[in-house]
């Protein structure tokens, strides 16, 4: 089992309904507690690919992009390996991507 850093928040209230049971209450603060806790270990993940100097690439990503992108414009586009990472600047070329 591994230890778990605590995630400190800068506002240490939680507003819980009151109508919520100490069990319900328990529930959202366990909820938002993994929330927070899974930004910290992707923001980590994000810092040491950033360091490493790790290049993006679309390897594992690109049919789920496609599919994005033709549930959004109602035709199907493959998306290329040379496309860039970033889905905004994917998304503004779409004219490209036959």
């Amino acid at each position: 089992m591994t230890e778990e850093t605590p995630v400190l928040l800068d506002d240490p209230t939680l507003d819980v309904p009151p109508a919520a049971t100490r069990e319900e209450a328990a529930a959202i603060a366990a909820a938002i507690g993994a929330h927070l806790r899974d930004q910290e270990v992707a923001a980590a993940a994000a810092a040491a690919a950033s360091a490493s100097g790790a290049a993006e690439s679309w390897d594992g990503t690109r049919f789920k992009y496609a599919g994005r992108l033709e549930t959004v414009t109602g035709t199907a586009r493959r998306v290329p390996r040379n496309a860039p990472t970033d889905g905004w600047t994917t998304a503004g070329r779409l004219e490209g991507l036959e």
